[in-house]
């Protein structure tokens, strides 16, 4: 039996960033459709709404980069909800696997001002670009502590208008459940192992108040959303 009490340390899958092939592209389509049918979209979808409450543009341009892109899935939603609003909308999708930052690629559609790049996160030269909002779906439990602190701090300087972060609430629910809905449903030995791993590497409340507050953010709203995700909205400090 885990032990929820801690984060666990093991690595995913994904976390190899030579995986490629057929069972990384099986795996994005199945977290895209995890994602989709237990409403965890919404989640970044509606804390990018709350943030431009909070600092709306003067203008009609928008850059919105996404870390940890995978599929481009979460960018072609926030095209489909801010596009007439901002009709010069810049989105950017980031990922550290080429792999997978081509299968993003190849799912694009006409007529769209989606990119993608392969880039890692803590490269020194990508650190000192700048952007209007910066969502991170799924993406930080990846990470340490002394490194998500490190990427909190450093967004917070590259972000203009804030920060969305959607991310896993570390509970035995969610574990159990994630475990077996994957266990019947997914056709993916790398859904199936990692799903349940995600979960464990997930937060609680009193972690992400602490890293927040050693990143030095004081300003955020920090809520609780299904299926067992935290939203953090972290307008620009």
């Amino acid at each position: 039996m885990p032990d929820f009490r801690y984060r666990s340390k093991q690595s995913e899958i994904m976390d190899n960033l030579n995986c490629a092939g057929e069972v990384v592209n099986q795996t994005l389509r199945e977290l895209d459709f995890i994602n989709h049918w237990l409403g965890g979209n919404d989640v970044t979808l509606k804390g990018i709404d709350h943030l431009l409450k909070v600092g709306s543009p003067v203008n009609s341009s928008l850059h919105v980069v996404d870390m940890g892109c995978g599929s481009g899935d979460m960018l072609r939603l926030i095209h489909d909800q801010l596009s007439k609003t901002f009709p010069d909308l810049i989105l950017t999708g980031i990922d550290a696997n080429p792999n997978i930052i081509a299968f993003a690629q190849s799912q694009l559609k006409a007529n769209t001002n989606l990119k993608f790049r392969s880039v890692n996160v803590f490269d020194a030269s990508f650190q000192q670009e700048q952007f209007d909002i910066i969502t991170a779906t799924l993406f930080l439990h990846h990470f340490k502590e002394e490194e998500l602190i490190h990427l909190l701090q450093t967004w917070k300087h590259q972000a203009r208008l804030g920060i969305v972060i959607n991310d896993l609430h570390r509970h035995p629910l969610a574990y159990h459940s994630i475990k077996l809905l994957t266990s019947v449903f997914s056709r993916s030995a790398m859904v199936k192992f990692d799903a349940p791993l995600s979960v464990l590497r997930g937060f609680t409340r009193d972690e992400w108040r602490t890293l927040l507050k050693n990143a030095g953010i004081s300003k955020y709203t920090l809520n609780w959303k299904w299926a067992f995700r935290w939203q953090i909205s972290i307008p620009a400090q």
